[in-house]
């Protein structure tokens, strides 16, 4: 699971099964012009596409320690090669009901079989349906790099592009804290059925810092995090009390600050006359408040 992904003209002629972590960025290092590969379905789109050429594959298959989970200092530590089917699976929903929900949205089964949460992550499309939910809950990245390195960054900075990988490094495992609390994955296609969200929200509620966390996917190149609309909708909630005692036009509010916030209105023109957004991005803009409305109604009920 890695952002670097080079281009060459030629057809694989090196293929490397590592055992470990370790030996996958070992043998990254020795071959920079290596493709990390696990479940494959973002790489071989670009492959059959004609957009990626690569002459050297390193599978990541084989490496056990990272296609489970464990319990650390009350996070979850996810192995970047857990696969959607997996995290689809009832044990893991209850452990992260957002991420789980989210897993078996991802697509058709062939997919959700091989298609992994590292993957998800490095490959960075607007539509990944993982990203809101690891961005709403705050998650960070363990990077693995050469000579047994190991660093951390928030997710929400690799997918802002803020600090992307370094060449021979591989997301080996993702941190996310286990809330005991309800959290809701919702997404809009354009069609019946799995398919690309055309919009989606994940919304968990944190009793513990008293918060609301939303974000927004597929609208932007990157999940966005609707800051102040938290923070009002937070503010509102009872706490200490009956969370489901929220009225329901606030509810309703909620999903359209959300909106207002990631879809905003047109800057007016040179002349001072307002430009309307086009029938389109309202239709958006509606899914998104609809989305989000439903998002915290699910977790407060």
């Amino acid at each position: 699971m890695s952002t670097h992904a080079p281009q060459a003209a030629q057809t694989p002629h090196s293929v490397k099964l590592p055992a470990t972590l370790d030996e996958a960025v070992a043998a990254l290092t020795a071959m920079p012009a290596a493709v990390p590969v696990a479940g494959g379905t973002d790489l071989m789109a670009s492959v059959n596409s004609g957009q990626l050429r690569p002459t050297a594959l390193v599978g990541l298959g084989r490496i056990s320690e990272i296609r489970g989970w464990q319990y650390q200092d009350g996070h979850a530590l996810l192995g970047a090669g857990l696969t959607h089917a997996r995290m689809g699976r009832p044990d893991f929903a209850a452990l992260i009901p957002a991420l789980a929900a989210a897993a078996r949205a991802a697509g058709p089964p062939q997919i959700r079989n091989a298609g992994t949460l590292g993957g998800n992550i490095a490959s960075a499309a607007p539509t990944g349906d993982a990203l809101p939910v690891l961005a709403a809950l705050e998650a960070v990245l363990i990077i693995a790099g050469p000579g047994g390195a190991r660093r951390e960054i928030p997710v929400s900075h690799l997918l802002a592009g803020r600090e992307m990988l370094r060449p021979g490094e591989l997301i080996g495992f993702v941190r996310v804290p286990l809330l005991h609390a309800p959290q809701v994955f919702l997404k809009a296609t354009g069609r019946t059925g799995p398919g690309r969200a055309t919009a989606s929200v994940a919304l968990v509620l944190d009793p513990a810092r008293r918060g609301v966390r939303c974000a927004v996917g597929a609208i932007a190149p990157m999940p966005l995090r609707p800051l102040e609309a938290e923070e009002w909708v937070a503010s509102l909630i009872d706490w200490d009390g009956g969370r489901g005692s929220l009225v329901p036009e606030a509810v309703t509010a909620f999903g359209e600050y959300v909106a207002s916030a990631c879809i905003p209105e047109q800057p007016p023109a040179a002349d001072g006359t307002e430009r309307p957004l086009s029938p389109a991005v309202l239709h958006l803009r509606r899914t998104v408040a609809a989305l989000a409305r439903r998002a915290l109604g699910r977790a407060l009920s």
